[in-house]
């Protein structure tokens, strides 16, 4: 029973990390053609420049992340 409870989740979960994914991309595809209506190209700017400014610490979390992502 738990075991199918965590598994519902975990699709759940997949399927909302896919949309927002997709939305991001369409966000940014609409950011280039409309000259970023919805902020969303400068709101990625900010989150990496917050990464560069953290130096050596900054660029390994985004190391560990890209590799967490790989392994999806």
């Amino acid at each position: 029973m738990l075991k199918g409870a965590l598994q519902t989740v975990s699709e759940w979960i997949t399927r909302i990390t896919d949309l927002l994914k997709s939305l991001l991309v369409v966000g940014i595809i609409v950011g280039i053609l409309f000259d970023d209506f919805f902020g969303v190209i400068g709101g990625i700017g900010r989150i990496m420049a917050q990464f560069g400014d953290a130096g050596f610490a900054g660029i390994l979390a985004l190391m560990i992340l890209v590799m967490w992502y790989e392994k999806k």
